[in-house]
């Protein structure tokens, strides 16, 4: 029995961002002096003074939320000893739940994800990509959705979030289309997302190419503690080749709910999402209510973080 960290990825951003925690302790200033070097980028800078604009490019969210969870991870684990029973990351958080791992060196971590959210955004023109929120569906409905709306180009499920949305991706025409057959199917709701790039999806194929030779030069560390990996939705063999599942994910759809699951099975009777925002703790709660949750990402969330139960 134990806690299960939960790491965030795009769309929980926000101006200001790990501040607090970056004022208050040296650690968390380490973690973004030192991914700022290796990202080429002033991060504190991006975070506390950038407009949503800024921190809206896939270039500059990514390292941004990444060095903020490492940060607060840092800061947690100082500050209260925590163990965690394992971890898992929504997408580039997976990249943060490595790192806390000890798998992945920050330094790396922090290029590769620069590097990342460029070639994301590089794969496919902006305007002529598009994701969408499915509400009310099973996933075998919204995979007939996407076949149905598969003559207007690509179109697939991305992110498999739980409590009933499906994160669907691809062409902004067929996207579309597979809304229409979603609602036509019965879904409550068909949102079209406010992103830059159709993520997790077969249009990110060149990127995955390009970011393949840089993920498997980086060295790799043993495990401290078990990471769930959004591919498979379970946890990577303690050999296994990170870099691999990490080219694999780029394309290949976020299993959400099914991770959580996996984690609880795993023991994990808390989740704590560590980071900015509350989006994975949200989607906790709607996959299984009897999970305890909460949230760590300034000095005043330490009291709670630490309450939770283990």
């Amino acid at each position: 029995m134990g806690i299960g960290l939960l790491l965030p990825g795009q769309a929980s951003q926000f101006a200001g961002m790990g501040k607090e925690l970056h004022d208050a302790f040296p650690a968390a200033r380490s973690v973004f002096e030192e991914a700022s070097s290796a990202a080429g980028m002033d991060i504190a800078a991006l975070c506390f003074r950038g407009s949503e604009e800024d921190l809206r490019l896939t270039e500059n969210t990514q390292p941004a939320i990444f060095t903020v969870s490492v940060a607060a991870f840092r800061v947690l684990e100082q500050e209260t000893g925590i163990r965690p029973l394992c971890a898992a990351g929504h997408s580039l958080g997976e990249y943060s739940a490595l790192v806390a791992a000890g798998v992945l060196p920050l330094s790396d971590a922090a290029r590769l994800l620069r590097s990342r959210g460029r070639y994301m955004q590089e794969a496919v023109k902006v305007g002529e990509g598009a994701m969408a929120a499915v509400i009310g569906l099973s996933p075998e409905e919204v995979e007939a959705a996407c076949r149905a709306a598969a003559g207007k180009g690509v179109v697939e499920p991305a992110n498999f979030n739980g409590g009933d949305q499906i994160v669907i991706s691809g062409s902004a025409d067929a996207v579309h289309a597979a809304c229409e057959a979603a609602k036509s199917a019965g879904a409550k709701r068909a949102l079209p997302l406010p992103v830059s790039a159709p993520f997790h999806c077969s249009l990110m194929r060149p990127a995955a190419e390009r970011l393949g030779p840089e993920l498997r030069a980086v060295s790799q560390g043993a495990f401290r503690f078990p990471v769930v990996a959004n591919v498979s939705a379970e946890p990577y063999h303690r050999n296994a080749a990170v870099a691999e599942m990490l080219i694999r994910q780029i394309v290949a759809p976020v299993r959400w709910e099914a991770c959580v699951r996996k984690m609880r099975a795993m023991g994990v009777t808390a989740f704590l999402e560590v980071g900015p925002g509350k989006v994975l703790s949200g989607l906790v709660r709607r996959i299984d209510r009897g999970a305890a949750v909460g949230v760590f990402c300034a000095p005043g969330d330490l009291p709670a973080a630490r309450s939770l139960p283990s």
